[in-house]
């Protein structure tokens, strides 16, 4: 597995939440619910995405954001425009005065809307839960990125208006699927900007280090010392514990519980794995040792973890 496959292999939407905005002038959405990660997409008109602490950007139809959280932003027509509507955990819309707010009915599912048809028509698509996105992933992205339509050139923006009005058998299950595929085309894009990558993405073309890297990750149940490592890429153990703590930021070992530990976040979310068989494949004694770990990096054990992840 190549270092981009592994970083883009995290998107995993569960029931996540999608909608269709109909808007017209004047309008503002602020967005409060804390989501990990959000994906804006324009199909027609305009809007201005405004993180809070971050410069705003001006989106045409095509051109697709993403929003890493937990941060707030608005969405407008213009900055200046006062919110209407505000989007609270999970996805609780309500006036600026509290009052609760609904979907349009009339307008088809999963749409809300100021009019109808709307000279602004966005796709909003948002991860919900920490484990839907992996750490490295978000690590890797700034707060607010923009791809253009000039840039790429997919059907999945299409694909996901066309479905999101839908409602037949299996639906959520499909835009989950086209959540991730537009997520990960976008985010391809992007990387492949000069300087979007991360540093550890980069330290990939290094002789010493990118090979350390693809073991860690092809293998991470090999009970790895950074001495084992050294001698699979044929450098002595300082040598590689310099030049990986440079190139990547962090030391091997922790790279490495990192790494084990995304994958446990995911295997926790299937419904038949038992805690010591997710131990087991990523490198784990027993499973008290992989919940003192868990516990440990993400501050919450891994059977809260998997209460709080839904499951298809």
């Amino acid at each position: 597995m190549d270092l981009l496959t592994g970083l883009l292999d995290g998107p995993r939407a569960r029931g996540a939440f999608l909608l269709r905005s109909l808007l017209d002038p004047p309008f503002a959405l602020r967005i409060e619910d804390r989501a990990p990660l959000t994906v804006v997409a324009v199909v027609r008109g305009t809007t201005w995405v405004v993180p809070d602490g971050s410069a705003a950007e001006l989106l045409h139809p095509g051109d697709v954001a993403v929003l890493r959280g937990p941060d707030a932003y608005t969405v407008a027509d213009d900055p200046t425009t006062t919110p209407q509507v505000v989007i609270h955990p999970g996805q609780r819309c309500t006036t600026l005065r509290g009052e609760p707010l609904t979907t349009t009915p009339a307008a088809g599912v999963r749409t809300w809307g100021t009019g109808t048809p709307g000279r602004t028509v966005l796709l909003t698509g948002t991860y919900q839960l920490p484990g839907e996105v992996n750490g490295p992933l978000l690590a890797a992205l700034p707060a607010l990125l923009v791809v253009r339509a000039d840039e790429w050139h997919s059907p999945l923006v299409g694909l996901l208006a066309d479905e999101v009005v839908r409602d037949s058998p299996g639906q959520e299950a499909v835009l989950d699927r086209l959540l991730d595929l537009l997520l990960i085309a976008v985010l391809r894009t992007w990387f492949d900007r000069p300087g979007a990558t991360p540093s550890w993405y980069a330290a990939a073309a290094d002789p010493v280090v990118g090979p350390a890297l693809r073991l860690l990750r092809d293998d991470p149940a090999r009970p790895w010392t950074v001495a084992a490592l050294a001698a699979e890429v044929g450098v002595s153990r300082a040598a590689l514990a310099r030049r990986f703590t440079e190139l990547v930021g962090e030391p091997p070992m922790a790279y490495l519980t990192g790494w084990r530990l995304s994958l446990a976040a995911d295997l926790l979310r299937e419904p038949d794995a038992t805690l010591g068989a997710v131990a087991r494949r990523v490198g784990y004694g027993s499973p008290f040792a992989l919940s003192t770990a868990f516990r440990r990096v993400r501050g919450i054990s891994p059977r809260d973890h998997r209460t709080r992840t839904p499951v298809a």
